[in-house]
């Protein structure tokens, strides 16, 4: 299993609105082969902390995706949001191998 994380720290007022985003995704992700599980996380205390977590069945799969003709236009589309405060966010991203359960 290898585990992606991407976090953002969002204006404290724009909390609602990326929930939003995210909970009306494309889910064009969800049928990429060895893809297995999304989900946005929210940290308790840091409200603003949003995290998107995705499973993938292997680090391979997850590199396909990326390399991928639908990753990049998802994400030229987040490039070109209205709201350039937001567009302009940069994400924090982590990759785990899963090595025990």
């Amino acid at each position: 299993m290898y585990i992606v994380t991407s976090t953002v720290i969002v204006p404290p007022e724009k909390v609602d609105e990326v929930i939003g985003i995210y909970q009306k995704r494309s889910r064009r992700v969800d049928s990429a082969e060895g893809f297995h599980l999304f989900r946005l996380i929210q940290n308790t205390k840091k409200l603003n902390e949003l995290t998107v977590h995705l499973e993938w069945q292997t680090k391979e799969a997850y590199l396909t995706w990326v390399r991928s003709a639908e990753f990049k236009e998802i994400h030229d589309m987040e490039k070109h949001y209205p709201d350039q405060e937001l567009a302009n966010i940069v994400p924090t991203v982590r990759q785990y191998e899963v090595v025990a359960e």
